[in-house]
């Protein structure tokens, strides 16, 4: 996971800035080109730390700066304040001229109209549309308008597994299918050991894998109205699928229900636990000790068959995505450096500095992406990913359903029953914060 976030207010903010924006403040702006030889960047904490990002970004806009002669103003935010940052530039019109902001929060913050939209003529002076891989562009704002961002860093879902605990199981080949993986999780959970890690204390995680869970039994939690439908019988069975790993199956350590900082990693690396579903920790688990050879990575299982699209969705389309103030100084030098951002060459530098996949298809054809780990992730980016749900209040879907599912862990670490009637009355609970 790249980034966790509190999003408890977030919509009543957006719904400021949206408000603020609507009134003629704020951001609304057309853009203007009166300082051409200046632009600010907020960045978004990639690295193991703020300084890293500096020493990694500073000589790639250097380079920008000798092609252009525009000199780019940069500074990294860390996760935890980005989208608060972001809001309130939105409504004071404040802001840097380019920024990073999380897919996630794409629709919520195309909707309050401060974003340049990237429709078919601002796609042409990039390069056009069809160099980004589709799940990227589709998590970048809602469908059937003009992406509010353009894809920076992907990221995508895998089955991480222990080599050893396996063989030591007498497992030849990780699972590919959810029984395969119940099955194969109850051999190891014994012992101490554990077959499945999770993390969940972590709202994030808690929708990302439920979301996933939703599209393979055909749940979208949001209707074609963007209304809420998480008391949809997919929905229930989604999320008591997940938490049926450790309330029924027994193969996720009750402790884990309080995982929210990456333990499921640290259990993972000292043996603790044969399996994760995470993305991209290859770094992780090398700074823990762990050699390339010590574990394998292969696709998140489906119910059956192989990956793909609709009930075959195996992963959500993560990452990150760059974005252009509607009121930037620089509009056309705005542009330039979304262009440069996106370029092959620099595609190719910074998503293998930061261990991501680029959105960018030529670039993922480098080598430098063909690790056995990097293939599925950018396979699975390519046949089986989705966006999550592309509404203007996703932020308190993510924290409303998120917080259920950590509640539902709570009960299941407790020994209190999780039924379908306990799962509904959650997302009931949480359905209804949606409506209020």
């Amino acid at each position: 996971m790249r980034h966790v976030r509190a999003a408890s207010a977030v919509t009543l903010a957006l719904a400021i800035a949206a408000a603020a924006t609507g009134c003629g403040g704020g951001s609304t702006g057309t853009g203007s080109n009166e300082s051409p030889k200046t632009l600010t960047y907020w960045a978004s904490n990639q690295g193991p730390s703020i300084e890293a990002d500096k020493e990694i970004l500073t000589p790639e806009l250097k380079k920008f700066e000798k092609e252009t002669g525009i000199k780019v103003k940069l500074e990294v935010v860390p996760w935890a304040d980005l989208l608060n940052r972001i809001l309130a530039a939105t409504a004071s019109g404040q802001g840097p001229d380019v920024l990073n902001i999380g897919n996630t929060w794409s629709a919520s913050l195309q909707a309050t109209g401060a974003l340049l939209p990237w429709d078919e003529k601002n796609f042409e002076e990039i390069g056009g549309r069809d160099r980004f891989v589709d799940s990227a562009v589709a998590s970048a704002g809602k469908e059937g308008e003009p992406p509010a961002a353009v894809p920076l860093y992907s990221l995508a879902y895998a089955l991480y597994y222990n080599k050893k605990m396996f063989a030591d199981a007498g497992i030849e080949k990780p699972p590919a299918t959810w029984d395969e993986l119940v099955a194969a999780g109850q051999k190891i959970s014994k012992g101490g050991k554990w077959g499945l890690g999770a993390e969940g204390g972590n709202v994030s995680n808690n929708i990302h894998q439920t979301f996933v869970l939703g599209q393979q039994h055909g749940a979208d939690f949001f209707d074609k109205d963007g209304r809420a439908t998480f008391t949809s019988d997919g929905a229930v069975a989604a999320v008591k699928q997940y938490i049926d790993f450790m309330a029924k199956d027994k193969i996720i350590a009750p402790g884990n229900a309080e995982y929210a900082q990456n333990q499921s990693l640290t259990d993972f690396a000292k043996g603790k636990t044969a399996m994760v579903l995470w993305q991209a920790a290859a770094s992780t688990f090398a700074a823990q000790g762990m050699k390339p050879e010590d574990w394998g990575a292969a696709p998140v299982p489906v119910p059956s068959g192989t990956p793909g699209t609709g009930k075959q969705v195996n992963s959500m389309a993560a990452g990150i995505n760059i974005a252009v103030f509607k009121n930037t100084k620089n509009i056309d030098g705005a542009k330039k450096f979304v262009k440069f951002m996106t370029g092959d060459e620099q595609q190719k530098h910074l998503n293998k500095t930061y261990g991501s996949i680029p959105p960018v298809k030529a670039a993922q054809a480098d080598a430098a992406f063909g690790a056995p780990d990097l293939k599925v992730l950018r396979d699975t980016l390519a046949t089986s990913a989705a966006p999550l749900p592309q509404v203007p209040n996703e932020s308190q879907f993510e924290t409303a359903v998120g917080t259920a599912v950590k509640e539902l862990w709570a009960d299941a670490a407790a020994g209190r029953p999780v039924t379908e009637e306990s799962v509904r009355a959650r997302l009931e609970k949480a359905q209804q914060t949606m409506q209020q």
